[in-house]
């Protein structure tokens, strides 16, 4: 069984049993031992939910282990400063971009997690968030057309909006920060969008 769900499934049923135990316990009219019951089932419980949050979250990322290739990027450019992009990633899938600009521009969020979560089989992860096109001049990045897409998909869980507004996950995390890394761009241009723990790069492999 993966130690993820591992950690998420055992203080859910013991928060559960503890929970039944405490209420038995009041029911015969042992306070002590209610209270006792009833209050670790809690704790258990709000764990579990904090875990379960955590993972619904992370469906959203990829897993980061080490520098690995986000995305190819092959690059036609069209008249002026537009030009198109097809990005395909590792799971066969692509999706077309029309851009304007000299420079392709991509970012995404990063989230680093502790080592005791990474210990429970938490590890980091990523997420694509945004191509554009970048202009050289700055006249022109302020009076020239902008193009910008979203990468990502809109996700149940946000997964930073999570650990906002839950300070107890706050001790698991050690980073979470967006990166961007942008290049000019040629037609026909094969590009690589690699990403590791310490942000994005992109290459030219042809």
């Amino acid at each position: 069984m993966d130690v993820a769900l591992l950690v998420l499934i055992v203080p859910l049923v013991l928060g559960l049993l503890l929970l039944a135990a405490g209420v038995r316990g009041f029911r015969r009219r042992r306070g002590v031992r209610g209270t006792v019951g009833t209050l670790s089932g809690l704790l258990l419980l709000v764990i579990a939910t904090c875990f379960g949050l955590i993972a619904a979250g992370m469906r959203g990322y990829r897993v980061l282990t080490s520098e690995q290739t986000a995305a190819t990027m092959t690059v036609q450019r069209g008249d002026g400063h537009r030009f198109s992009v097809q990005m395909e990633y590792p799971d066969g899938s692509s999706e077309d971009y029309d851009l304007s600009g000299d420079e392709l521009y991509v970012d995404a969020r990063i989230l680093k997690w502790h080592p005791l979560a990474n210990f429970l089989g938490i590890r980091t992860g990523y997420q694509l968030d945004r191509i554009s096109g970048r202009y050289l001049e700055f006249a022109d990045e302020v009076n020239q057309l902008r193009t910008l897409y979203q990468l990502n998909q809109p996700e149940d869980f946000d997964l930073f909006g999570i650990i906002r507004r839950f300070p107890q996950l706050e001790p698991l995390v050690d980073a979470e920060y967006g990166s961007a890394s942008f290049l000019p761009v040629d037609d026909g241009g094969i590009y690589q969008l690699r990403v590791s723990t310490t942000g994005l790069l992109i290459r030219r492999i042809d």
